[in-house]
């Protein structure tokens, strides 16, 4: 399996090169060259079998020789050993031919341990091999950088670098990034928005110099082995709800639209996917641009669903890579248009087949706190804002015949505040976590300036 950038001027890589490397040379995303296809009788196959097995079976394919299949079933078994829930990714009805796809029973509490656990195995192992070290860096709305440190928290071979908007998440996912004591991981608060903190890890990453010397990688949604790990909970919960048989319809709640890209994949590779439903708040650039053709940010609005406040989605790119025919010419355009005028205009053609494949509904404030008090009151069920998000998305697109899944991205207890200003309830921690905010934080504020950020990582790193 090889795999290509998204601009088109960069060498193909192996897996293993592409889960390393991150970002392309040429400031593209890493795809593979072609996916995969799980026929009738394959999907058949991986009815009743564990998440675990499943996951083996989907994320196998892609991975080429980087490891063994024993080497491989290990990683996926230890990966998934501490979620809170045998299913690993439970299904819950909350009401007619609607479920919920709970993806927060993992260490962190947010659907992001779902790849990361993963990949942290994944990293160890191959750097192991390779005698390598690395130093990671990302950006975070919320809740990614969290589960990566939780992932590799005293790693011996790798540094965690993790930029968050200063004053813009949640207190119990500051808190999740400030307290590990492990000297290996390092939370940094930036003066600015989501998209500053994703904009200076671009340019950290196109600083060759600088990225050669620390050994710079990627664990956030750029990486290509988070949207592959992401990939299996869509077929796990197709094949629950009568796939290959039943076409299903997924919403997703959308910020860096990796996740639901992800469910873009799984629909490549056979899965029977009806609908792809982008779920946004008040920073409603997707929605706007499946609506128009017309990608614009507008600034960002900060709300009470953090994690999914963003204007630049970076993974749309690599969607926007398939409806451009991989014309990389092309999508580098786009994203210099993006870059120096902060829009683009989708062709006639790409946007007709964004339109094909993708639907979309936006919620504001008021009615986000409206559903999370409406769900708690008739199905007893307590959304967080993000999943809350994605249920009024798609109650309005809810047809008879085809169940709908919205994935469930986080557990309420994250966002404490505005689950119980909705239900007049504050949703408590897990008894593991009672102590976080006894934990003492660890928390450095740096200005929105890459020099200043390079200087931090080159002095704090461990040599």
């Amino acid at each position: 399996m090889r795999y290509i950038s998204t601009r088109g001027q960069a060498p193909e890589l192996t897996f293993e090169e592409a889960m390393l490397t991150g970002l392309a040379r040429d400031g593209g995303l890493y795809v593979p060259a072609e996916v995969p296809v799980l026929d009738t009788a394959a999907l058949e196959g991986l009815r009743g079998l564990s998440y675990e097995d499943v996951a083996f079976a989907v994320m196998r394919p892609f991975i080429g020789d980087c490891f063994t299949d024993d080497e491989f079933r290990e990683m996926i078994r230890a990966a998934y050993a501490g979620f809170g829930h045998p299913a690993r990714c439970p299904l819950v009805q909350i009401d007619n031919n609607h479920w919920l796809l709970e993806l927060h029973h993992g260490p962190t509490l947010a659907f992001k341990d779902v790849a990361l656990q993963l990949i942290g195995q994944m990293f160890d192992r191959v750097l192991a091999r390779q005698g390598r070290k690395i130093t990671i860096v990302g950006a975070t709305s919320g809740d990614t950088g969290s589960a990566a440190m939780e992932a590799f928290r005293g790693a011996a071979n790798v540094d965690v670098f993790f930029l968050h908007p200063a004053g813009r998440i949640s207190e119990v996912q500051r808190r999740q990034m400030t307290t590990p004591v492990e000297a290996n991981v390092h939370a940094v608060a930036l003066e600015g928005t989501f998209d500053d903190c994703q904009n200076r890890v671009k340019d950290m990453f196109n600083d060759f110099a600088f990225r050669d010397e620390v050994g710079l990688a990627a664990a956030n949604s750029i990486n290509w082995a988070r949207v592959l790990a992401q990939v299996v909970y869509f077929v796990t919960a197709a094949l629950a709800l009568g796939a290959p048989q039943r076409r299903v319809s997924f919403c997703v709640p959308t910020g860096n639209f990796g996740d639901i890209y992800a469910g873009h994949i799984a629909r490549r590779m056979g899965v029977p996917i009806d609908r792809l439903v982008i779920a946004t708040n008040e920073n409603d650039i997707l929605h706007r641009t499946l609506q128009t053709g017309l990608s614009e940010a507008s600034g960002v609005q900060p709300t009470i669903a953090p994690s999914m406040d963003i204007q630049i989605s970076s993974n749309f790119e690599r969607l926007l890579f398939e409806v451009y025919d991989q014309d990389g010419g092309a999508v580098a355009q786009l994203m210099q248009e993006q870059k120096t005028q902060g829009r683009f205009q989708l062709s006639q053609g790409a946007w007709e087949r964004l339109k094909e494949g993708f639907m979309s509904g936006r919620s504001d404030r008021a009615e986000t706190m409206a559903t999370i008090s409406r769900v708690a009151k008739d199905a007893g069920y307590v959304l967080d804002p993000h999943t809350a998000i994605g249920v009024f998305a798609a109650e309005t697109l809810i047809t008879a015949d085809t169940p709908m899944v919205t994935l469930g991205t986080a557990h309420a207890a994250k966002f404490p505040d505005a689950v119980e200003e909705a239900t007049g309830h504050r949703p408590a921690l897990p008894v593991r976590m009672s102590d976080l905010f006894d934990r003492p934080e660890r928390l450095v504020t740096l200005p929105n300036d890459l020099a200043a950020l390079e200087a931090h990582i080159r002095q704090e790193r461990r040599i």
